[in-house]
Parts: C-alpha cells; sequence; structure tokens
C-alpha cells in the first residue's frame, strides 16, 4: 500500500521539536476488501475514534472525502489521521514521496519542496515556524524551481520570501 506522512509529522522527524495531537497520513485509494484488511490489522493494536464499524469508516467517512481518526486504545491523543487523496496535491504528495529510515523502519514523507510552501498556506504561528525549520534544515538540497512551483501554486511566494528566506 502506498502512503504519505504528510505536514507537522515530516517537521517533528527531521528534529523539530514540538508537540502534535495528530499525525497525518494519505493512504492510496483503496477497494472496500483491501480497506478491510488493513483496518483488521490496524485495530489489534488501536482503535478508530470516528467509528467501529469498518464499512462505515470505508463508505461512510473515506469515499467521501473525511478522515478517519486511529490511536492506542482508550486514548484520544495522539491519533493517527487517516485519509485518502482529496486534491491533485495529496496525489502528487503520494507519487512523489521520499524515502527515510527511522529506527530501522522505512517512512514514506511528502517531499520537502510541497511541505514548505504547504505549511505557510495553512498559516498558522506552528506551520509557519515548521516551514521555516524544514528550509534552513534543507535550503542547500532542495529543488528551487519546484520549490517555486508550488509557491506560485499556493500562493505563498511572498510569506515564503518573508519567513524563510530573512
Amino acid at each position: 500500500m502506498k502512503y504519505v506522512f504528510v505536514s507537522g509529522y515530516v517537521s517533528i522527524i527531521f528534529g523539530r521539536n514540538r508537540s502534535s495531537e495528530d499525525i497525518d497520513l494519505i493512504i492510496e485509494k483503496l477497494d472496500c476488501e483491501k480497506f478491510c484488511k488493513l483496518w483488521d490489522e490496524v485495530v489489534k493494536k488501536f482503535e478508530c475514534v470516528i467509528t467501529e464499524n469498518k464499512k462505515d469508516a470505508y463508505n461512510e467517512y473515506l469515499l467521501n472525502n473525511h478522515s478517519i481518526r486511529f490511536s492506542e486504545m482508550g486514548k484520544y491523543v495522539p491519533n493517527m489521521e487517516v485519509k485518502f487523496p482529496k486534491t491533485d496535491l495529496d496525489l502528487w504528495s503520494l507519487n512523489n514521496s521520499i524515502k527515510v529510515v527511522l529506527n530501522n523502519h522505512l517512512l514514506f514523507l511528502s517531499k520537502i519542496e510541497l511541505q514548505i510552501p504547504f505549511k505557510l498556506f495553512l498559516g498558522s504561528e506552528k506551520d509557519f515556524e515548521d516551514a521555516k525549520f524544514l528550509y534552513e534544515l534543507f535550503k542547500d538540497k532542495l529543488d528551487n524551481s519546484l520549490m517555486e512551483q508550488f509557491n506560485e501554486r499556493l500562493k505563498t511566494t511572498k510569506l515564503f520570501n518573508r519567513i524563510c528566506k530573512k
């Protein structure tokens, strides 16, 4: 199954010291049978805080562009927000992920060139700090042309120049 971690967790994985109540995960659009198999594995250790019914999770939530959330049994925080791709940027992120090994586990993360403009687009102080952190960490390794395209697309070029380039 293809998946990609996006948003704040990307900054945390690379060392940004901040809290987060959720982890955002985009998974490829699965058919109901594959989703139910995934559900059966996940609920061995976690519970869905939205519904206990896997068919409802699939039909009523995921297929209607809503996310579902999983957490450890009896806890709500932290939780993992799981969704199918909703936008072309979600799909791009899923199809163009980067590989990171963390504690001997392979993870797929959204490309930094999209993460920085996206965090600026979201617009909270925490998002701005995430964008700045990622830019400072990776500025010598970024595909600036690609990042410029995303900044233009999300209309974040001025914010990028003000927050990340100062």
